[in-house]
C-alpha cells in the first residue's frame, strides 16, 4: 500500500478499496486483490456510497473504513427533506426507458439535468422497439438527440443478442449507473450482461444482513475479469428532487436552453417573463420543445417555492 503526502506535509495512507454495496453503517469494501470484507465506518452515521474508494482495514470480524478518497463527481437527489446518493466516481448514467409503458419526461429530465449538473455523462436507452408504442416513444425522446444526448434503440426481450452488442461498447472500460423506471427491463438488462447478478445480491444481502432492504441498496458489478467495466445498479426511478440546485442555475444544465440563454438582453433572466429572452424566441421559433420548456417551467416554480416546512 502507498502513501501520499498532503498539502500540510502529513502522510496519508493511500485508498485500497472500493465500495460496490451500503446499507446503514455497513458497505462491502473490495480490496485491491479483488477480496470483498465486510466493513463499518467509525462514527455514527456512514459516508460511503457505491463507488467511493476509501481506506480500509482489517479489524476483528469486520473492516473498518478509515477515510473515503476525494470524489471525482457524485450523482445524487435532494428535495426539501433529506438528500440521497446514489453512486460516486461515475463515468455515465445510462437511462433506460421502455417503449411500454411510456416514459414520465419529467423524470426522464430531471435525471439528466443531476448528471449534467454532477458533470457526469448520460446516455439513454429506449428499450422495447418491438412494440407499438416505439413511435411515440421516438418522437418524444427526438430533443434529446436533437441536444446531442445518445439514444440507443433496442429489443432486449426479442433479440437480446443484437442488443447487447449494440450497448457492449458503450459500457467498456466506463463504470455506469443504470436508472430506469419499473417495466423499462433494468433488470433485464442487468441479468443479461451480468449473469451472476442475482447470486451477488444474495450474498451481499446475507452479508450485510440486510435481507429484503437489499432491493432498495445500489450495487457495483463487474463486467470483465480485469474490472476495468463496471455496471451499477441503483433500484427503482425516483423522482430526482434537485433541491441542490438554484433556480437561477437550472437552465445551463438543461443543453437545449442553455444554448439559447446567451442571447438574453438581461444576464438573470428567467427566461418565464421577461423582454428579449432568447430561450423564449427560440421556443417560439421551434428550437426548442414545448414539452422541454413546460418541465422548466415546473422545476424552475418548484426550486423558487419557499420551503414546506
Amino acid at each position: 500500500m502507498t502513501a501520499a503526502p498532503t498539502a500540510n506535509g502529513r502522510v496519508v495512507p493511500a485508498a485500497n478499496g472500493l465500495v460496490v454495496a451500503a446499507h446503514g453503517r455497513h458497505c462491502m469494501v473490495e480490496a485491491d486483490d479483488g477480496q470483498r470484507h465486510l466493513c463499518h465506518s467509525r462514527g455514527k452515521k456512514s459516508q460511503c456510497v457505491v463507488g467511493d474508494r476509501v481506506h480500509w482495514q482489517a479489524s476483528g470480524d469486520e473492516g473498518v473504513v478509515e477515510r473515503v478518497a476525494e470524489r471525482r463527481n457524485l450523482l445524487f437527489r435532494q428535495d426539501e427533506w433529506r438528500s440521497k446518493s446514489f453512486a460516486a466516481n461515475l463515468d455515465q448514467v445510462l437511462v433506460l426507458v421502455g417503449a411500454e409503458p411510456m416514459h414520465a419526461e419529467a423524470q426522464l429530465a430531471r435525471a439528466l439535468i443531476a448528471a449534467e449538473s454532477a458533470g457526469i455523462a448520460a446516455l439513454i436507452v429506449l428499450n422495447k422497439t418491438d412494440l407499438p408504442g416505439a413511435a411515440l416513444a421516438r418522437e418524444r425522446l427526438a430533443p434529446y438527440l436533437a441536444m446531442g444526448v445518445t439514444v440507443l434503440e433496442m429489443a432486449l426481450k426479442t433479440d437480446a443478442e443484437a442488443a447487447l452488442a449494440l450497448i457492449a461498447p458503450h459500457l467498456a472500460a466506463k463504470a455506469s449507473l443504470v436508472l430506469g423506471p419499473s417495466g423499462a427491463g433494468k433488470s433485464t438488462l442487468i441479468n443479461r450482461v451480468v449473469p451472476t447478478a442475482q447470486a451477488q445480491v444474495g450474498e451481499i444481502s446475507v452479508a450485510l444482513n440486510a435481507g429484503r432492504h437489499t432491493t432498495t441498496t445500489t450495487t457495483w458489478y463487474w463486467l470483465d475479469p480485469a474490472r476495468q467495466s463496471a455496471l451499477i445498479d441503483s433500484p427503482g426511478f425516483q423522482e430526482f428532487g434537485l433541491h441542490q440546485l438554484q433556480p437561477s442555475d437550472l437552465a445551463r444544465y438543461m443543453p437545449d436552453l442553455r444554448a439559447h440563454a446567451q442571447d438574453c438582453r438581461f444576464h438573470n433572466c428567467s427566461h418565464l417573463h421577461e423582454p428579449s429572452c432568447g430561450v423564449r424566441q427560440a421556443l417560439a421559433e421551434g428550437q426548442i420543445s414545448p414539452s422541454r420548456y413546460r418541465v422548466y417551467q415546473v422545476l424552475h416554480a418548484e426550486l423558487a417555492a419557499p420551503p414546506n416546512w
